[in-house]
C-alpha cells in the first residue's frame, strides 16, 4: 500500500488569537498560492508549518488548486484548518494504484505513470469524475460537449469542508483569479467586493479542456492560470500602504534543467509556461515602488506653494508608500516525477508533495532575519531559500 511518506502530525501549541505573530511594523501577512493541480498538497505543508510558528494570513489569495487551498483556509476557523486540509487531500488522493512499488526511480517513474493515466481514465474522488458521453459523443451545444470532466463532485466537496459564511464575515481577505471565456479578460473574485460562492473558487479552478467553464450571473469563466498562475500582481497593485509580508507559494519553477527526451521537454514547457514569471513580477513592482520613492524626492524640493492641489496630494500619499516583505517558495519536482505531475494524484505523491512544502517552509522560517519589514525607503525585498542556497 501507498504508505512511504507521512503527512507530519500537527505539533502541540497552545490557542492562539486569530491574529497570530507578525513583525514588528507589518500590518498584513498573506497567503498567495499558485495553481498546480496535484502539486497544491505542497501548498498544505506551507501553512502547516506557518501554523504550528503561530502565522495565521490575513489575505489569502489564489489561482486553481491554490483558490481551493485558500478557501479551505479561510472557511475555517484556524483551529480547524489542518484537520479540513487533510481530509480535502486524503480524499481526493483516495484510491491504490499498485499495493508495492519496488525500491528505485524507474519503478517509482512506472507508477506515477500508471496513476496518472488512473486519473485520465476515471477522474478523482471528490473532485472530478468522467462525462458520460465524453464531448466527442456529444452534439455541440450539449452540456457534455465543453469538457472531459464534471466538476459536481468539487463543488460537493467545498460545500462539506469550507464554511462560505466565514469567508463572507471577511475577518480574512480572500480573492481567487478566473478568466472570463467570452472576453478574455483576467478577473478577481474578492470578499471585499463580492459575496464569494462555490462557484467563485470552482470557476478559478476551470481548467479547459479537462473541467467545464463555470457560469456565474451571465458570465462564464475557466481556471485563472491561463492567463496568470498566480495572484501576487492582485495583491502588489494595492497601493494601500499596508507593509506586508508575503508568503508567494510557487508549484511550478521557473528554472530547470536542459531537456534530454520529449517527457522532458513537455515537463519543461509546463513549467516555464505556468511559473508565471513570479521574479519578473516582482522586479517590475520593486522598479516602480523606487520611481515613485525619486518622485516623492523630487517633489520635495519643490515649496508647497509652488504645486498644484493634485501634486500636493500626490506627494502626501508617495509619503508612505508600503514596505514588503516577499518569501518565495518553490516546489523542487522530483528526479521521477514527469509532465504529468500536476495531474498524478497519488496518495503518495501526496504526502511527498505535502512534507516537501512542510520542510521548506520550515527552513524559511529559521532565517529569522528574512522575518523582518525592510527599512523604510526600501521598497520590496524577496527572499528565496532554494535560490540562496545554491547562489
Amino acid at each position: 500500500m501507498d504508505t512511504t511518506v507521512s503527512i507530519p502530525p500537527a505539533a502541540d501549541s497552545p490557542a492562539r488569537p486569530r491574529r497570530g505573530w507578525r513583525p514588528e511594523r507589518c500590518g498584513r501577512i498573506a497567503l498567495v498560492l499558485q495553481g498546480g493541480g496535484a502539486l497544491g498538497a505542497y501548498q498544505a505543508g506551507v501553512y502547516q508549518a506557518l501554523h504550528e510558528a503561530g502565522i495565521e494570513p490575513d489575505w489569502l489569495a489564489g489561482v486553481s488548486i491554490g483558490a481551493i487551498n485558500s478557501a479551505i483556509i479561510a472557511g475555517n476557523p484556524p483551529e480547524r484548518r489542518l484537520e479540513r486540509l487533510r481530509t480535502f487531500w486524503e480524499r481526493i488522493t483516495d484510491r491504490t494504484v499498485w499495493l508495492y512499488t519496488p525500491d528505485g526511480d524507474a519503478f517509482r517513474r512506472a507508477r506515477n505513470i500508471a496513476s496518472s493515466w488512473m486519473t485520465m481514465a476515471m477522474g478523482q474522488p471528490g473532485f472530478f469524475s468522467p462525462l458520460v458521453p465524453g464531448p466527442w459523443f456529444s452534439p455541440t451545444g450539449a452540456k457534455n460537449a465543453t469538457s472531459y470532466y464534471d466538476s459536481e463532485p468539487l463543488r460537493e466537496t467545498l460545500l462539506e469542508l469550507v464554511d462560505f459564511d466565514l469567508i463572507n464575515q471577511r475577518a480574512s481577505r480572500f480573492s481567487v483569479g478566473a478568466v472570463n471565456v467570452l472576453s478574455g479578460n483576467f478577473v478577481y473574485f474578492d470578499n471585499s467586493k463580492l459575496v464569494i460562492q462555490p462557484e467563485h473558487v470552482m470557476a478559478s479552478g476551470a481548467l479547459p479542456p479537462a473541467l467545464p467553464m463555470v457560469k456565474i450571473g451571465t458570465d462564464h469563466f475557466w481556471d485563472g492560470g491561463i492567463v496568470s498562475n498566480t495572484p501576487l500582481q492582485h495583491l502588489l497593485e494595492h497601493d494601500d500602504c499596508v507593509n506586508t509580508l508575503v508568503f508567494q507559494v510557487d508549484l511550478f519553477s521557473a528554472r530547470g534543467v536542459l531537456p534530454r527526451d520529449i517527457q522532458d521537454v513537455m515537463g519543461r514547457q509546463k513549467d516555464i509556461m505556468y511559473s508565471s514569471r513570479t521574479r519578473y513580477t516582482t522586479d517590475i513592482y520593486r522598479k516602480l515602488q523606487t520611481w515613485k520613492m525619486r518622485l516623492h524626492q523630487a517633489l520635495s524640493k519643490v515649496a508647497d506653494a509652488d504645486l498644484t492641489d493634485e501634486e500636493r496630494r500626490l506627494k502626501q500619499q508617495l509619503a508612505d508608500l508600503p514596505e514588503i516583505t516577499i518569501l518565495h517558495l518553490i516546489y523542487q519536482q522530483k528526479a521521477y516525477e514527469g509532465h504529468a505531475k500536476d495531474y498524478e494524484f497519488s496518495s503518495t505523491s501526496m504526502r511527498e508533495h505535502w512534507q516537501s512544502g512542510y520542510e521548506d517552509t520550515r527552513r524559511t522560517l529559521l532565517r529569522k532575519n528574512w522575518l523582518t519589514m525592510p527599512p523604510d525607503g526600501t521598497g520590496i525585498v524577496v527572499h528565496d531559500v532554494h535560490r540562496e542556497d545554491h547562489a
